[in-house]
């Protein structure tokens, strides 16, 4: 059989998908649009663009290239989103820096990524200053602050900086021309915690970030009115850009040439005041970011009535989803993961659906949508047979797509059971109904989900059996009205007079020690008599969930 290989002229320009061309628009269409940060800053198109040359240059003359990596710790800022673009191009890695994990977890992701170069907001110094000689294959720090005072002279840090980020950009050439290296080129790299060991780093191509930029501005744009992102809105992330390229919509938001609006720390009164201020129109959290908005006082004095919302990282229950349909948001769920760059689904209404009742409207907002272009979503049983779409049947999430990781950082074993029979399992449950909306429903694994982060139920358990007095523990995640999970730990005592202020004093010193995260540390620890266990004796979380799981703290 002749093969129609496409034939090319040799002076054919082949246009790899590299990050940087998602930028060739700006000077030509959008110049003079906006990016904003906080209170602090505001630039056009034009000048982020030279921003971009700007940081290229300076890190190229850093020494920093191709297989180097660069690690980021900022607040979601307008340098962020420099660093998006500017450390692609020139061939090296992004490191996007989970700032919410241990101490000793963060060191364990830099030095995993092998970090060469080191972008750290002053906030933030208190964090890697003690790991800093843990760090062996960092080069360079550079320091990142809102007064230009601080980084030009910072005070008692104990870090040997280069230079501070505004002033390396000064000196740097706004001009640069895009080179063109392989499409397949690693990007970016981030960590996700699992339910037990390290954290698991996942990495995306240049390819994968421009093809997955491309089908979530499709999907996202898609909608005649409902949902709809598009040119005339105003985009702010409340999603941390170091949490999975704050779902890849900054670099939607900057193909489309929309107003940016980024908020630095997420403090409910300066979030709102954006949304007021600057118009925000079009946004995603996780839950819990959207219950502390609605229920801050600022909230009743901001009109939120032109205010679009995806909501991902945990299910959208239906009471926060009519609350903020009450208040005129424009509300609708979202799937997607860390290993999957991340967007799967979303859940946008359809014309027809305009004859359904509210009822049935919200239950589908509230699920998490229908696939985005190109992705190949499934529902299968333990055999891997495709399960009914009728809404009911149940089975694990397994999908394709352009954009997924290929697999764990350096963990080979990982990554062929996360690509089983060459499908990516997700780890969830689920069922599509017949219109084609995902629904998920549990968790494979018993990870709780609290605040859009996960806590391991295996460590807690861990540090409740280090009581010499305790002879059982379980963790799982129980239902909270603001955080959508917290942990309860479940103890049986080997004897009498187990005190549970000492087991509580266990896991304050081990957040002290950087063991855990501050926010891990579980409010809610009762003795029990016994746990129960399944036939082949292991703790049975299914039916603890049944007895403690709906129960709200």
């Amino acid at each position: 059989m002749r093969e129609h290989i496409i034939p090319r002229t040799p002076s054919a320009y082949d246009y790899p998908l590299l990050v940087g061309h998602l930028l060739s628009t700006l000077e030509a269409c959008h110049p003079n649009q906006e990016i904003v940060y906080a209170d602090y800053c505001r630039l056009t198109y034009r000048q982020f663009q030279q921003r971009v040359n700007r940081l290229a240059n300076a890190l190229a003359a850093l020494g920093t290239g191709a297989g180097d990596t660069v690690a980021m710790l900022d607040w979601d800022s307008h340098r962020y989103l420099e660093c998006f673009f500017a450390v692609p191009m020139i061939g090296a890695v992004l490191h996007t820096v989970n700032i919410r994990l241990s101490p000793e977890q963060v060191l364990y992701t830099m030095n995993h990524a092998a970090d060469d170069v080191v972008l750290v907001h002053k906030d933030f110094i208190p964090l890697v200053k003690p790991l800093a000689e843990r760090l062996p294959t960092v080069r360079r720090w550079v320091l990142l602050a809102e007064d230009l005072a601080e980084e030009e002279a910072p005070t008692a840090t104990g870090i040997d900086f280069v230079g501070g980020y505004e002033t390396l950009l000064a000196t740097a050439s706004p001009a640069r021309q895009l080179e063109d290296f392989d499409e397949n080129t690693r990007a970016t790299t981030f960590y996700t915690t699992g339910t037990t060991g390290n954290p698991k780093g996942v990495y995306f191509s240049q390819r994968q970030l421009v093809v997955h930029t491309l089908a979530l501005a499709a999907a996202a744009a898609s909608p005649a009115e409902q949902g709809r992102f598009h040119a005339g809105d105003v985009y702010m992330p409340i999603t941390p850009m170091f949490h999975v390229h704050a779902w890849g919509f900054p670099y939607v938001a900057t193909l489309l040439g929309v107003k940016q609006v980024y908020p630095g720390r997420y403090e409910p009164g300066r979030l709102l005041r954006l949304i007021a201020d600057e118009g925000v129109t079009f946004s995603h959290c996780v839950p819990t970011i959207l219950h502390m908005l609605l229920s801050d006082t600022l909230a009743s004095e901001v009109d939120l009535s032109r205010w679009k919302v995806v909501i991902g990282g945990s299910a959208l229950p239906e009471a926060l989803a009519q609350r903020a349909l009450d208040l005129g948001i424009d509300i609708f769920g979202g799937y997607g993961m860390s290993e999957t760059c991340p967007v799967l689904t979303l859940a946008q209404l359809r014309p027809t659906d305009d004859e359904r009742s509210a009822e049935k409207l919200l239950a589908r907002r509230c699920k998490a949508g229908r696939p985005v272009p190109l992705v190949g979503l499934r529902v299968v049983d333990t055999d891997g047979c495709d399960q009914p779409r009728d809404g009911d049947s149940s089975g694990e999430v397994v999908v394709r797509a352009p954009w997924l990781t290929q697999g764990y950082l350096d963990d080979p074993e990982l990554s062929e059971a996360l690509w089983q029979d060459g499908y990516l399992h997700t780890g969830d449950i689920g069922h599509v109904d017949e219109n084609g909306y995902l629904k998920v429903t549990d968790r494979l694994k018993d990870v709780i989900k609290s605040g859009g982060e996960w806590i391991s139920s295996l460590q807690l358990e861990d540090l409740a059996l280090a009581h010499p007095k305790v002879s059982e523990a379980a963790a799982i995640g129980i239902a909270d009205e603001r955080w959508g999970e917290r942990p309860l730990v479940l103890v049986v005592a080997n004897s009498k007079g187990l005190d549970l202020a000492r087991v509580v004093a266990l896991f304050e010193q081990a957040a002290a020690r950087g063991e855990i995260a501050s926010w891990a540390v579980p409010e809610r620890i009762e003795l029990v008599d016994a746990i129960p266990k399944t036939s082949v004796g292991k703790i049975d979380k299914k039916a603890l969930r049944g007895q403690y799981g709906s129960h709200y703290l």
